[in-house]
């Protein structure tokens, strides 16, 4: 018999095999389970969840129990076969079962950008090193890719002992000794059997990554130092953006927890953090990283959250890329602080000097060697080749690029990708042009050779030239970095859109933050872009995405809870949203980076967060658990799907809103379909001074009336509560003429104008 012949027999035989192999292959699995019955004879629930298993088969075992959850969730995380599972959902005791997700990581000078440079003048009577005093009190956990330990923003000089109350602790790991954890960095786990089970469990992994709390991509530094790291002078990306680097709550202190992996954030794991964060005695819970949308019940993330919220713990999370898509939301529950991402008042521009004398700007932080001021050949998509025009890997034919510089469309793979693929062919520099699906946004990017960002418009008549000279070139040249650049803030193109699908009743994203260019610490076991072929090594990277964003809310969060120690997770977003402001710093109205058209709520939600008004806005819509309870049973969900979540077995649903809008949430969205009137009912709470008076205005499209009983409120002392009404009435044509629109309610005096957003829309979203 031949070789080849033996080789094919080979492969049959195995094919053959595979369904024995596979067809029962573990898993991991979700089990919410009767938390109350807790039989006489097991001590803990760890006990009953690992013999309750290992009843179901010989198969499972001890080592099936993964996680066994007590804060966030009431139930484990196991590794079983689907038949294995199946027995487990005709358990009494269970109440249900759920396969293991992935969520992904949503990425793609600030302080002094949101004012955080300056003093913050009066704050109740005092100044700002009470507040940083105060600070040192408040702990934010960030969940992510683990931390950086060594990096400069987790530098501790000058703090104070570490609070009492703080139970977490830093674990140690192959590469990860707990004494690199100090009075900044006060915890560091990771949870990685989720993972383990998707990358093919303990028998066949080979995982190219120690267990351990340390940071090998840079994600989870990047967003850690963003929050709360502390001052770095002289910090920058290779000589950009230079100055000093600090986070939002610069005297807070940083736990992190490691739940992602480079095959993405399991469920299994994000709960598990999400566990041990709440016991851990974390005030803000941090997660730069979602899924789809699905049912609360079905979302690890919003059932986690509702556990730290229900515990007193701020939970914000990134509102995902997928911009300008509408309806392309993650991470929309109400009790979920929901972060968009905008520009920055800083560029990086680069430029492109044509064959035919025209000039265009883009970005860049390319700081290699520059090109020099001689023209250079210039090509674009060559023949039939498709994915030659957007530089995919292995597209580009060397003979025809060699020595030029290369126009590449922006899509589909990475973009600092795309210039490695030039390189790799021969090209000496990349036009990185943008498509309609990203229109004007420019993310600036540490290529791997002279390249330059630009924008739909500037790509289409460099395109042009491309398509109508005979020998066109192009010179490409950098020019650092540029700050009070107008109009920003902007919303970026990426950042992803309302409505919110879930439960269309609440308006999201809750607000914007700053997340294009972001300067951050990075990990040094990885280059600025990721790329295994990048060798360079820095301390700080520049990095654009809600993931950016959200840490920046998680920051400014930190320092209201300290300010404000008592107010709940509600307040403080309130506090956030109703202070928010919705013009840029050429006082027009935001923009959308999509197109350059004017932004609305369903991109930037109440707008951009101001942290100085934050920290004093008059009047906050606070939600209790029980209000929360009250939405769920709203929805049209099972007592057990809502019980699921609240982790409550006496919830009864008797009480109920007639619309989920009901909630006293600080914004209002407004679904008429079938119907003409909306009306809904807010509680607003005196936080400012006694003797306060509040009189409304309130905006909408030409088709709706809006009407506020009592337009007045007249608070005689600090924390009193009043009710408001206010009733949205259609025009009789409106469904005819129009499918959505937007307005605002506003109660304001002479100190503070308290504001909410309004969506409006007919048709079923």
């Amino acid at each position: 018999m031949g070789s080849m012949a033996r080789l094919l027999v080979a492969s049959f035989l195995l094919l053959l095999l595979l369904p024995c192999v596979f067809v029962n292959a573990k898993r991991t699995y979700i089990v919410r389970m009767k938390h109350h019955a807790l039989p006489s004879d097991y001590l803990t629930h760890h006990d009953w969840y690992s013999a309750h298993l290992q009843s179901l088969s010989s198969s499972a075992t001890s080592d099936s129990l993964l996680y066994t959850y007590t804060s966030a969730y009431h139930g484990f995380a196991a590794s079983l076969d689907p038949d294995e599972a199946e027995l487990l959902r005709q358990s009494d005791s269970v109440l249900g079962v759920y396969e293991d997700t992935v969520y992904n990581l949503h990425t793609t000078r600030t302080p002094g950008f949101l004012g955080l440079d300056s003093d913050f003048g009066l704050w109740e009577g005092h100044n700002t090193q009470d507040l940083d005093q105060a600070s040192h009190d408040v702990i934010i956990g960030v969940l992510d890719t683990g931390i950086w330990p060594e990096s400069k923003s987790f530098d501790d000089t000058g703090m104070p002992e570490i609070p009492s109350r703080w139970r977490g602790e830093c674990e140690s790991g192959p590469d990860f000794s707990p004494s690199l954890c100090n009075k900044k960095l006060i915890g560091a786990r990771s949870f990685s059997k989720g993972y383990q089970m998707a990358s093919g469990g303990g028998y066949f992994r080979k995982s190219r990554e120690n267990e351990s709390p340390r940071d090998q991509d840079g994600h989870g530094t990047h967003t850690a130092s963003t929050a709360a790291g502390s001052h770095v002078a002289n910090a920058s990306l290779l000589g950009y953006a230079r100055g000093i680097a600090r986070g939002m709550a610069p005297q807070a202190r940083v736990a992190a927890y490691k739940t992602c992996w480079p095959t993405g954030c399991f469920g299994s794991d994000i709960l598990a953090g999400m566990d041990r964060a709440i016991s851990d005695g974390v005030d803000v819970l941090s997660l730069s990283l979602g899924g789809g949308s699905a049912p609360y019940y079905r979302d690890t993330i919003a059932i986690g959250a509702f556990a730290a919220m229900e515990k007193g713990v701020f939970v914000s999370c990134s509102a995902g890329n997928s911009g300008p898509n509408k309806a392309s939301l993650a991470n929309v529950a109400p009790w979920i602080m929901t972060v968009g991402a905008g520009t920055l008042d800083r560029d990086f521009p680069a430029y492109v000097q044509l064959g035919n004398g025209k000039r265009f700007t883009g970005v860049s932080l390319y700081s290699g060697q520059g090109m020099g001021n001689k023209p250079v050949a210039l090509v674009y998509n060559k023949g039939s080749n498709s994915s030659s025009n957007m530089c995919l890997p292995g597209s580009l034919e060397p003979a025809f690029v060699r020595g030029k510089v290369v126009i590449c469309d922006r899509g589909i793979n990475a973009r600092v990708e795309k210039g490695g693929v030039v390189r790799d062919a021969g090209g000496i520099g990349m036009i990185l042009a943008n498509t309609a699906a990203s229109g004007e946004e420019l993310v600036a990017d540490s290529h791997l050779l002279p390249a330059v960002a630009v924008g739909a418009k500037t790509g289409d008549l460099i395109r042009q030239y491309v398509r109508s000279v005979a020998k066109p070139t192009a010179v490409l040249s950098f020019g650092g970095t540029v700050l009070n650049v107008r109009p920003s803030p902007v919303v970026a193109a990426f950042s992803s859109r309302g409505p919110n699908l879930v439960t269309p009743q609440i308006l999201k994203p809750d607000v914007i933050g700053p997340g294009v260019n972001i300067l951050a610490a990075w990990s040094e076991s990885i280059g600025p872009t990721g790329l295994d072929n990048d060798k360079r090594k820095t301390q700080f990277n520049i990095m654009s995405g809600t993931s950016m964003s959200c840490p920046h809310i998680s920051g400014l969060a930190a320092l209201l809870k300290a300010a404000h120690p008592s107010w709940s997770p509600s307040a403080i977003k309130s506090a956030l949203m109703t202070t928010a402001y919705t013009q840029d710093n050429t006082n027009s109205s935001l923009r959308d980076a999509a197109g350059g058209a004017f932004s609305n709520p369903w991109a930037h939600g109440a707008g951009h967060v101001d942290p100085h008004k934050a920290l004093s806005p008059g009047l906050v819509y606070d939600i209790s658990t029980n209000d929360y309870i009250t939405f769920l049973c709203s929805l049209d969900y099972g007592i057990d799907h809502v019980q699921a979540i609240a982790k409550r077995s006496n919830i009864t649903c008797l009480k109920k809103f007639a619309d989920p809008g009901q909630l006293n949430y600080p914004s209002f969205s407004v679904v008429f379909g079938s119907k003409r009137v909306v009306r809904y009912t807010r509680i607003v709470t005196n936080v400012g001074a006694a003797g306060s008076v509040y009189e409304v205005a309130t905006t909408a499209p030409s088709v709706v009336k809006v009407t506020v009983k009592p337009s007045k409120l007249v608070f005689s002392k600090v924390g009193e509560r009043k009710r408001y009404t206010v009733t949205f009435v259609a025009s009789r044509d409106a469904a005819r003429t129009t499918r959505y629109g937007f307005g605002s309610i506003a109660w304001s005096n002479d100190q503070h104008q308290v504001r909410s957003p309004v969506a409006f829309a007919w048709t079923k979203l």
